[in-house]
């Protein structure tokens, strides 16, 4: 079973959290919310709360195949500022440990110059932020151990993208048909 700890800060973009989760989850891999806040209590971009697993500081992250990011424009800043997270990911990335971030996300992964010459994607207007990137365009980008999605409209194909990678393709059809979801 694959283990991915998705990391909440206050105005995340609730919906690159929660689909990702409910399917994740769907897949059979044990998900930890994590708030990066001082409450288990985490407020996201439109004023949706959700409820955290666990403080950051209570989580072995050494226990995680995945670190996930959902965006939002404040969610992700506040993600970029947290020197604990900072660690972690670098850590991940020392371990080519899987990385996700989508939306404006993949910011915290260039400002950590954890994007170097790999193709991403993220929200258009925060090219610039993925230092050393190769920007797609694309809805989700996998490179290595890197994978990043454009936006809140892509959630589902970015959280299918992660169940193929650890689960593979026939594994991800499977679930999507499952779930309905249109493939044409």
């Amino acid at each position: 079973m694959k283990n991915i700890a998705i990391q909440l800060a206050n105005g995340f973009e609730e919906m690159e959290a929660i689909v990702p989760a409910d399917v994740w989850r769907r897949a059979g891999f044990q998900i930890e919310l994590v708030s990066i806040t001082g409450s288990l209590n985490v407020t996201g971009a439109h004023d949706i709360t959700v409820v955290a697993d666990k403080h950051f500081d209570e989580v072995n992250h050494k226990a995680f195949d995945m670190i996930f990011l959902p965006g939002g424009v404040t969610g992700a800043k506040n993600l970029d500022s947290h020197e604990g997270l900072k660690k972690q990911l670098l850590e991940f990335a020392a371990n080519d440990k899987t990385l996700g971030a989508i939306c404006a996300a993949p910011l915290v992964l260039g400002h950590n110059n954890l994007l170097q010459g790999k193709k991403a994607t993220c929200f258009p207007g925060f090219e610039s932020e993925l230092i050393g990137a190769h920007h797609t365009g694309n809805s989700v980008e996998a490179d290595g151990n890197i994978i990043t999605g454009k936006g809140a409209g892509v959630a589902m194909q970015f959280a299918l993208n992660v169940v193929a990678r650890f689960k593979g393709q026939e594994f991800a059809d499977k679930l999507a048909a499952k779930m309905q979801i249109a493939t044409n």
